[in-house]
């Protein structure tokens, strides 16, 4: 099918392709074949990963240039869902905005250069960091016009800021459409606009807000109760945690960078350093952060146990385990029904992590760079007869032992494979081969849904990497029976897809309704178990080793209101999340 793909001296010439009508396809003006619309997805997504790739490798580009604008095409032409209406060119997408800018760094609309890079040491500099409200993302503004990302996390966080720059590219695009008017210069909305900008001591409350919400939304192309909901979002995060510029800035912003490329030339331009040509396919922070964790494992005298590693988030078990004793148990008068005691300890924290010390919890923050906190539990050193009764615990298990559960925070994409592999694989600490007896592996995350509804529970029966041959069986330790509601758990293979912005109906469709029979969608699974299966090969874990994949529904692409741009679960997320939690213990503490 691809073949005439196959023999392209230049993977940008890729994108010489045209599509036209619903199902034909063409290179260079001769009719290849009739996709559909899945196949047409899959091609697109496969281009932008080729420009991605060889923009990476070839040091910069300018997303106005020719090859930018080809990246932008792919990512057109792919659609995400997660992007809404990016594709229409008559209005501004207010929910993918919403979405990329609490997942970038503040001001990402107003800088010029953007320059991606490995490893620096800025910490000893006067560049200032910027954290984004919802990624992980290590960030400097070297200067009005010049941010750094610094990658730790591999590929997928490559392709994360990638597609969010596009995006807002495509976006700034639009606006700048709506800029000037034939025969009558710069329109009147955007001089309003750029008077409540450059007025920036001016409060807009009542009457004055609604009618600077009003103009806006004429600029947009949106309806003035959609603009209105963009904004109080924004807003709102900008007032909480100063996470962004705020809405008028934004959308003033990125006007004006398009402006002023028109007029002054001043193009945006993003970077790639040689250091991160380098990283590529390394696991230089993953290696390091492997390493000072069983570090830590020695230094505690932990290494001769067995160990049951779980990925997951760096509450739950903790909350589980120690929350109830730590709150008083029974004497507190807490809440008969687990979720809602969960719903009633939370922020807590202080009170939890203070009496889990005492009772055999170990809290390593990172300091690697990876972003992966981690959270030793010597189970011995806990008082099994104050844990809630929910809880199945063989305390003579326990007693001879003497378990410990090492629970990782979630890692993003490939750097899933790239921690995991470092972990199972021995290594030397002070002068001694440390090779860490693992009990089990389990698997704990949030996934979009195919079949069920946000707060549903998914288990993998295997992982299909998308755009790739590699799909692994996974002989899951976890059934439906093990769960308090059986209606609301489902079971067969997930999809492990390039990034959560890379996601198209009509791919996922096809995975879901064709013999495939995906159930859901996540970013890690794969990697996961391509490291499990290395590692099995290598001789570093035994080949029977259990094995748990249980996967919360954050979100159902194929819903209208239901994608991840239409916001977080809230307390709707604690009963799936504690009950997958409640299940693994179980297993770990009471095989």
């Amino acid at each position: 099918m691809l073949e005439w793909y196959k023999e392209l001296s230049d993977p940008l010439e890729c994108f010489e392709l045209r599509f036209g009508g619903n199902q034909d396809i063409f290179f260079k003006g001769e009719k290849v074949q009739e996709l559909s619309k899945s196949h047409k997805a899959r091609i697109a997504i496969r281009t932008f990963k080729v420009l991605a790739d060889a923009l990476t490798l070839r040091g910069s580009y300018v997303p106005s240039g020719k090859t930018g604008m080809k990246l932008a095409e792919a990512l057109k032409m792919f659609s995400p869902e997660i992007y809404g209406s990016m594709s229409d060119p008559r209005i501004v997408e207010l929910k993918g905005l919403e979405y990329v800018i609490d997942r970038m760094p503040r001001g990402i609309e107003k800088y010029s250069r953007i320059t991606l890079t490995a490893q620096e040491d800025f910490d000893n500099t006067s560049f200032a960091k910027v954290v984004s409200r919802k990624r992980r993302r290590v960030c400097y503004e070297v200067s009005e016009k010049e941010i750094c990302f610094v990658i730790t996390r591999g590929q997928t966080e490559i392709y994360d800021i990638l597609t969010h720059i596009t995006f807002l590219h495509i976006e700034s695009r639009k606006i700048f459409e709506q800029i000037g008017e034939k025969n009558r210069g710069v329109s009147l909305e955007w001089q309003e606009l750029e008077r409540i900008v450059v007025s920036e001591s001016e409060v807009l409350n009542g009457a004055e807000l609604d009618q600077a919400i009003w103009n806006l939304s004429i600029l947009l192309g949106r309806t003035f109760r959609e603009t209105r909901e963009g904004y109080e979002h924004i807003e709102k995060n900008k007032q909480e945690g100063g996470y962004n510029s705020g809405f008028f800035q934004i959308i003033y912003n990125l006007g004006k960078r398009c402006l002023e490329e028109q007029q002054e030339g001043q193009q945006l331009t993003i970077s790639f350093t040689p250091s991160l040509h380098e990283m590529i396919g390394h696991h230089r922070y993953a290696s390091t952060w492997a390493a000072n964790i069983k570090s830590e494992i020695f230094r505690l005298g932990l290494q001769n146990r067995p160990i049951h590693l779980v990925s997951a988030n760096m509450h739950s078990f903790k909350n589980l385990l120690y929350g109830y004793a730590a709150l008083g148990g029974a004497n507190a008068k807490l809440p008969d029904d687990l979720y809602e005691m969960i719903s009633t300890i939370r922020g807590q924290d202080e009170v939890i992590n203070g009496y889990g010390k005492k009772h055999g919890l170990h809290i390593i923050k990172d300091t690697s760079g990876s972003s992966i906190d981690v959270h030793i539990i010597d189970t011995a050193s806990i008082d099994l007869q104050t844990l809630r009764p929910e809880l199945q615990v063989d305390c003579q298990h326990v007693a001879t032992q003497k378990t410990v559960i090492l629970v990782m925070d979630y890692a993003f994409g490939t750097q899933a494979f790239q921690v995991m592999d470092e972990l199972l694989c021995p290594c030397v600490i002070d002068e001694k081969e440390v090779k860490l007896d693992i009990a089990s592996i389990s698997i704990m995350g949030k996934a979009g849904t195919l079949p069920g509804e946000k707060g549903d529970i998914m288990l993998a029966s295997a992982h299909v990497m998308e755009g790739t041959p590699h799909n692994y069986i996974v002989d899951n330790d976890l059934c439906v029976e093990d769960f308090d509601d059986p209606d609301m758990v489902f079971t067969g293979p997930m999809l492990t897809v390039l990034g959560t912005s890379l996601q198209n109906r009509a791919v996922l469709e096809r995975f879901h309704e064709s013999s495939w029979g995906a159930i859901g969608l996540e970013m890690e699974g794969a990697h996961y178990q391509r490291a499990i299966s290395a590692a099995i090969i290598q001789g570093h874990i035994q080949p029977k080793m259990n094995v748990r994949y249980a996967y919360y529904a954050s979100d159902n692409p194929l819903k209208s209101g239901q994608t991840l741009a239409s916001g977080s679960m809230g307390e709707d997320g604690i009963a799936p999340t504690y009950m997958i939690t409640k299940v693994l213990l179980n297993k770990i503490l009471s095989p």
